[in-house]
């Protein structure tokens, strides 16, 4: 007999989108906060450099989540990194519209980008490393024609 589900259950058993939307979510509150302390907190000034080193530290501490769930399934690690990174971005967009001078230098379209190149970089790795150890445990024989 089939189990019904539940509406808007069905994407909280999928283990890309969930790892995606945390991670996005986590992504998210470090993005605001950082952006929260550095505008709105006037004693942060002197410490700019260890904060900003703090909250990038966070950022990459962060993506390495889908990185380190999905390592040796390379579509889903890409799959859940740009889910999150989506949600990150989607935050970026609305920040911009409260924070004046965000865009002048990095904009949503940029930040999603990187995002991508990021995730789609750990895939790649990802995908060639498994293929080198699937080429390791099973070696490819030569074998010649005869010719005719």
């Amino acid at each position: 007999m089939p189990v019904s589900q539940q509406p808007g259950q069905r994407w909280s058993r999928s283990p890309v989108l969930r790892t995606g939307a945390v991670t996005g979510v986590c992504l998210s509150a470090v993005l605001t906060a950082w952006l929260i302390v550095a505008n709105h907190v006037p004693r942060s000034a002197e410490f700019a450099s260890k904060r900003n080193s703090v909250a990038a530290a966070l950022v990459i501490l962060l993506m390495l989540i889908p990185i380190g769930r999905f390592l040796r399934s390379p579509g889903r690690l890409f799959s859940a990194g740009l889910t999150g990174w989506a949600v990150l971005t989607s935050t970026y967009l609305l920040l911009g519209l409260y924070f004046e001078r965000l865009y002048s230098r990095v904009t949503p379209f940029h930040v999603f980008i990187l995002g991508a190149v990021v995730y789609g970089f750990f895939a790649v790795i990802s995908w060639v490393t498994a293929l080198m150890f699937a080429v390791r445990q099973q070696p490819l024989t030569v074998t010649r024609r005869r010719s005719y």
